[in-house]
């Protein structure tokens, strides 16, 4: 099959574009259940405190990037607010592609996760359409591993915190005891960033968990904030690759005002969105798969 004839879609979870797609959005989220509207506003409330979310705007950013990188055709697709993965699977299509790459940008593989992102693409790349291959994480990649490195230099420049707290989105206990090992690749992510650096004590704490009634993946970032005793605090957001609600609000509204009330420093490292070593650790993982 020639080179000209494979292209990339690039996938992320998605984001409300203004106000009045929250409901959508959240409603598409919970599976069709449609929030509360305590639930509802308090999710309004998050996009208004950041000015609503980057996401789409980055990914596209992301996608171009990686476009220029590796010379090939990118799309962009989310799994829960336009543009829908089905959507661009269809440009993908009609723009000739014939073997399709897809690449969830998230970098620890979850059932629950990325599950959906491969069922979405695999609904909307029918028989005959050509070849699809999902990319199922790159929590051990070294070129990821080294971004990490990378992001983490930086922001201990001058900065020498009492704990370094690595961050993933939080999940449902039972996929773990299921036997899902999701956090084992995020702690194994850690383990191999650490390799070779002067960290700081570090330790995983999960952070943007749903109030479902039923027990999350823990310790919470806060709580493990709280109970570790120190002042001087770095988050490196490793399960994230762009700036979104779990970033901006989670992060830099929530957790800055608990440590604020507590006299804590905190302070995160940047995100990845589109830096220049991020794009090379995507351009590595595709290159694996073309």
């Amino acid at each position: 099959m020639s080179e000209s004839r494979l292209g990339v879609l690039c996938m992320a979870y998605g984001s409300p574009r203004s106000e009045q797609e929250v409901e959508a959005y959240y409603t598409h989220i919970r599976g069709g259940r449609r929030p509360s509207p305590e639930a509802l506003e308090e999710l309004r409330q998050r996009y208004r405190a950041i000015g609503g979310s980057p996401l789409e705007a980055i990914t596209r950013r992301q996608a171009r990037a990686l476009a220029e990188r590796l010379g090939l055709p990118t799309f962009v697709g989310m799994k829960h607010a336009p543009p829908w993965i089905a959507e661009a699977a269809a440009e993908a299509r009609a723009a000739g592609v014939r073997r399709l790459i897809g690449l969830p940008l998230a970098p620890h593989d979850a059932r629950m996760s990325l599950g959906g992102y491969e069922r979405a693409l695999r609904e909307a790349w029918p028989a005959g359409a050509g070849e699809v291959e999902f990319v199922r994480g790159f929590h051990d990649h070294p070129a990821f591993v080294e971004a990490v490195r990378v992001i983490l230099r930086e922001a201990l420049a001058g900065y020498r915190p009492d704990r370094l707290f690595f961050t993933a989105h939080s999940l449902p206990a039972r996929i773990v005891a299921e036997g899902d090992p999701y956090d084992q690749r995020l702690l194994e992510s850690c383990r191999l960033v650490a390799e070779g650096m002067c960290l700081p004590p570090w330790e995983i704490a999960w952070q943007s968990a749903s109030a479902t009634g039923e027990p999350w993946l823990g310790p919470d970032l806060l709580e493990a904030i709280e109970r570790s005793g120190a002042t001087r605090v770095l988050v490196c957001p490793i399960g994230f690759v762009a700036d979104h609600l779990e970033i901006l609000y989670d992060l830099d509204v929530e957790a800055q005002e608990f440590a604020r009330r507590r006299g804590i420093e905190l302070r995160r490292t940047p995100s990845f969105n589109d830096r220049p070593e991020f794009i090379e650790a995507l351009a590595a993982v595709v290159e694996e798969h073309r």
